[in-house]
């Protein structure tokens, strides 16, 4: 059995967002660890597919790396908020369009080994524009591309966020997203 039990759980940080907390865990083997946990409430990303076949990806600055990056439209699930309402919400937020079809990919867990995050990741189509405004912290440039550009900036490492190389991945292998050509690689 791989299973680990809980044995007591502190706080050690709460945040807006996350909370840490310090795990006692009882192993397998039945002998006491220690895991540090990032708890986080989940997400959404989505990738927003124009009917001539372009996606929409948004520019922001991360401050955790310190780096502009180049994203798929994505948030973090509100309380109470179900991962399509928070993907419908967040698209018009980020991006001032609205979706006809929004359609659930995949989830994944970002960071396992020390968060809970899990991201759901959706389809968005037939999109129309929406009256939207980013929070007031985020400042976001839209970026629309064709899907073989995205693909080699990913290749080339121009786009080096996670949640968006699994999303663009899941929305080829689902067909979703028709990829032409690699111009490189």
């Amino acid at each position: 059995m791989l299973q680990e039990e809980k044995v007591t759980s502190q706080s050690v940080l709460k945040g807006r967002i996350i909370e840490v907390r310090r795990d006692k865990i009882r192993l397998p083997s039945g002998s006491l660890a220690t895991r540090d946990v990032v708890y986080h409430p989940g997400a959404v990303a989505i990738v927003p597919i124009f009917d001539d076949g372009q996606i929409l990806l948004v520019k922001q600055f991360r401050y955790a790396t310190g780096e502009v990056l180049i994203e798929v439209p994505a948030g973090t699930l509100e309380k109470g908020e179900t991962p399509r309402q928070c993907a419908a919400r967040e698209l018009i937020e980020e991006t001032g369009h609205r979706a006809k079809i929004l359609r659930k990919l995949t989830e994944c867990y970002v960071a396992p080994g020390y968060s809970s995050e899990i991201i759901h990741i959706f389809y968005a189509r037939d999109l129309v524009p929406a009256q939207g405004t980013p929070d007031f912290d985020e400042f976001i440039e839209p970026m629309k591309m064709t899907p073989e550009r995205a693909i080699n900036m990913i290749l080339s490492n121009q786009i080096k966020d996670a949640k968006t190389i699994c999303s663009m991945l899941m929305a080829i292998k689902k067909g979703v997203l028709q990829v032409k050509s690699l111009i490189s690689a």
